[in-house]
């Protein structure tokens, strides 16, 4: 080689081999998790509170998870078999409608997570709803995001809200 020419390169042939090397298997590599990335697309599902869905402006249609506490005071069974009730966390509501079977611990003043997408209305329409298992149990996203609020009370049982505020 000339001196001067492909300077950047290092004299080092050894080196030389791992920069070819490293430079031909980098590209491969981010191909890769590209494609893996796009393909799993569609099964990812992001978890929010109310108060969360409310400041992200989640778009409808977008499918999530909704958690929170059941209202007291909120649960309606509409004559069609829709249910429709209110999840609340410390600073928002968010109204939910859902049509099928609901677990058995399913009740007013118990966690929820609720999965479906929110209609261009602003309710959220669950396609599954999961109850809490027990008296103690409540789920880990729930948990870390009362936490975050300053809302955890630390003995399992998340506050109950009442029927007073408005719904966002």
């Amino acid at each position: 080689m000339r001196p001067g020419a492909l300077a950047f390169l290092p004299r080092s042939r050894t080196a030389r081999r791992r920069l070819t090397l490293i430079a031909a298997v980098s590209p491969i590599l981010a191909l890769a998790a590209g494609l893996t990335l796009y393909g799993l697309r569609s099964s990812i599902s992001y978890f929010y509170t109310p108060s969360q869905a409310l400041a992200a402006h989640v778009g409808a249609g977008l499918p999530i998870q909704l958690g929170g506490m059941v209202q007291a005071g909120s649960v309606i069974k509409g004559a069609d078999g829709t249910l429709t009730f209110v999840v609340a966390d410390h600073t928002a509501r968010s109204a939910v409608s859902f049509k099928g079977d609901l677990p058995d611990l399913f009740r007013e003043g118990q966690g929820v997570v609720a999965t479906g997408a929110y209609d261009a209305r602003g309710v959220f329409v669950a396609n599954q709803i999961l109850a809490k298992h027990d008296e103690r149990y409540m789920p880990r996203e729930l948990t870390k995001a009362l936490k975050a609020q300053g809302e955890w009370r630390g003995d399992g049982q998340a506050p109950a809200y009442s029927a007073q505020r408005p719904v966002s």
